[in-house]
């Protein structure tokens, strides 16, 4: 498929079907359409059909729906020994506590500040954030957050439609404060019955802590369904930890 066959959306344009999306034997797999508008509305319902934004600085808007897809199933959530001691010193910590969407504008003003592997800039740029506020605004993004000692260390954003549920970006300040924060994600997910975690897209260290790819298809039919389910409740609750510290420690 070449270049000019991508299609040019405009303000009231439908998405085209995820199945459209450019294929490996392109110069950007997975690439669906570009152009459209960046606000909260048009983000959920891109989200809905499992298609997300990924552009950078002096790009138009470009729309994506990977295949297959990295997902991360929370059952099969690799718990390292290393985070494990780290997460029973966390929980047990005075000063250290979980907070869901209590500063959603410094976390992803945190994460655009930090580049994607490979990456000499952000693809967070300002028109994103600001998408992602408006959409936080009207309750389907959502911040997960590390403090410790009354500073926000890490966190992680995310989309949250029904039970389906759409990783973003991670930041971190201090040692494992992103891991902490997807740790309580991958506890909060488990105990409301959430049963997989969108990365988008393939890298080394998703893959160590457990996600895997599905094909699109499969991924499709799970959103479709999730978002049936009523929302989830963005709360954090130390007990969530329990269940999680006492998963099997994973084989090396």
């Amino acid at each position: 498929m070449s270049t000019a066959a991508l299609p040019w959306l405009g303000p009231d344009d439908p998405f085209p079907p995820p199945a459209l999306a450019w294929g490996d034997d392109t110069p950007a797999p997975g690439l669906l359409a570009a152009g459209g508008v960046l606000d909260a509305r048009h983000l959920r319902d891109a989200y809905a059909q499992g298609i997300f934004p990924w552009f950078s600085e002096g790009q138009p808007v470009l729309w994506w729906s990977t295949a297959p897809r990295m997902v991360l199933h929370v059952a099969e959530f690799k718990l390292h020994r290393s985070l494990r001691r780290t997460l029973q010193h966390f929980r047990t910590a005075a000063d250290c506590e979980i907070r869901i969407d209590s500063d959603f504008s410094a976390v992803i003003h945190a994460c655009s500040a930090t580049a994607r592997a490979g990456q000499s800039g952000t693809w967070i740029v300002p028109a994103m954030v600001q998408a992602y506020e408006e959409l936080h605004a009207h309750g389907y993004a959502h911040s997960v957050e590390t403090w410790k000692a009354g500073q926000l260390v890490g966190g992680l954003y995310c989309i949250g439609i029904g039970r389906a549920v759409f990783g973003e970006s991670m930041f971190a300040h201090a040692t494992d404060a992103s891991k902490i924060a997807l740790a309580a994600l991958v506890g909060l997910c488990r105990h409301e019955g959430v049963e997989l975690i969108d990365c988008q897209q393939n890298t080394r260290h998703l893959a160590s802590l457990g996600a895997r790819e599905i094909t699109r298809e499969a991924f499709l039919q799970h959103i479709a369904q999730a978002q049936k389910s009523p929302p989830v409740p963005w709360k954090f609750d130390p007990v969530y930890w329990n269940a999680l510290l006492s998963s099997p420690v994973p084989a090396v």
